[in-house]
């Protein structure tokens, strides 16, 4: 079989089309199944909500099992070189369940590397779950252990700075702690975290694996054990994908490599123009010697990606006059899509971070799409100048 991730990205959960007779994947919108007989529905209950899969009588119900969703789960966890994969509504119900499986193992503590996706810093924040967090940097993961450690999770790139993290050495200071990879900005085209150490790979899988901006999901990577804890807690929680979106994300994998790399490029032009304006203090983007002092370009990363932050002389003035005076780049929330946006992340997806994590009042992040970066520089230009 062969391994390259443009080809798998395009087959990967479709393999047995041709078999079926069918060149699309199916949607299965049943929200129930037909059971066999009494002790045939209740054996494969049994399995399903144990986090099991299939036991070949009946899937019984869909926030058991669902073989359009399952579908997307086998091609992401392929593309991630994990065991498996599941599926949920939204990235931050991704995250509430890992958090909720190392509660229920009586692991209650999380090491969380900063900066983090400001919904994800809030949840561990308030403990709302039962988690107890410690917010740490780095270098610090190993003194932060405790022996009721359940998680350590990081994010890299990290949003919004695009701060970098060697994702072998946070494992190595982890030990038999799992550790969590938010691979959200880098998605499997460009970091694979479970090749260097990471236990579970976390995706908002709303931004680049959908790429459209049209469908929410969340999913999470992992080895054989951890792929049947989250089952179990998504079966009683309820927090599954709906099979209409597990197809739309289940589609957008197939252009995957292709949108990222082209967004990658611009993205690259755009943070090098940036880097000659004067009003421009600072640029965040991996693809800058100075952003990347570890080297993990080209080592854990194949490449910077499509999303870079800026900060503006003028401070929190500068950045909201800038955002209101774009006329092709959209001032809005989340990233990935193939239009170009920008948002203020101090106040708005890092508004209820702690004061002394948030990020700086004059900073910009900047999710590049596959617009011409003469058309998003000119735009940047006539606001800086406006």
């Amino acid at each position: 079989m062969t391994v390259n991730i443009d080809t798998r990205s395009v087959h990967a959960g479709r393999d047995d089309l041709a078999a079926l007779g069918v060149h699309v994947p199916p949607i299965d919108l049943s929200t129930t199944y037909p059971l066999p007989d009494v002790h045939t529905g209740g054996t494969s209950y049994d399995e399903l909500a144990h986090g099991n899969g299939p036991d070949g009588g009946s899937f019984v119900y869909q926030r058991l099992w669902n073989p359009t969703v399952a579908r997307f789960e086998d091609a992401l966890a392929e593309l991630e070189h994990s065991d498996g994969a599941v599926a949920f509504s939204s990235g931050m119900a991704a995250l509430s369940a890992c958090l909720l499986a190392a509660v229920a193992a009586g692991r209650p503590h999380v090491i969380a590397v900063r900066p983090l996706y400001g919904g994800s810093d809030h949840l561990l924040s308030t403990g709302i779950l039962g988690t107890t967090a410690t917010f740490t940097r780095p270098a610090d993961v190993a003194a932060a252990i405790r022996p009721d450690t359940g998680l350590v999770v990081v994010e890299t790139p990290a949003n919004p700075t695009l701060e970098l993290v060697d994702l072998a050495a946070i494992a190595a200071a982890a030990g038999d702690v799992p550790v969590l990879v938010d691979n959200t900005f880098a998605t499997p085209v460009l970091q694979q975290p479970a090749r260097h150490g990471a236990s579970l790979v976390l995706h908002s899988a709303t931004k680049y694996l959908g790429g459209h901006g049209d469908v929410m999901g969340g999913v999470v990577a992992a080895g054989v054990e951890w792929v049947a804890r989250l089952r179990q807690i998504r079966a009683v929680t309820g927090g599954l994908l709906h099979p209409l979106a597990a197809y739309e994300l289940h589609r957008g994998l197939q252009t995957l490599p292709v949108r990222v790399r082209a967004q990658q490029a611009t993205a690259t032009k755009v943070a090098d123009w940036l880097s000659t304006q004067p009003s421009v203090e600072q640029v965040y983007y991996p693809g800058l010697p100075e952003c990347d002092p570890l080297g993990l370009i080209g080592r854990q990363q194949s490449g910077p990606g499509a999303v870079l932050a800026f900060r503006l002389s003028g401070g929190y003035e500068a950045t909201a006059r800038l955002a209101d005076v774009l006329q092709l780049i959209t001032h809005a929330v989340s990233l990935g899509g193939v239009d170009t946006l920008i948002q203020h992340p101090a106040a708005l997806t890092h508004r209820l971070v702690a004061s002394d994590a948030k990020p700086d009042a004059g900073l910009l992040r900047l999710s590049v799409g596959l617009e011409s970066p003469d058309d998003l520089t000119a735009d940047l230009q006539a606001a800086l100048g406006r």
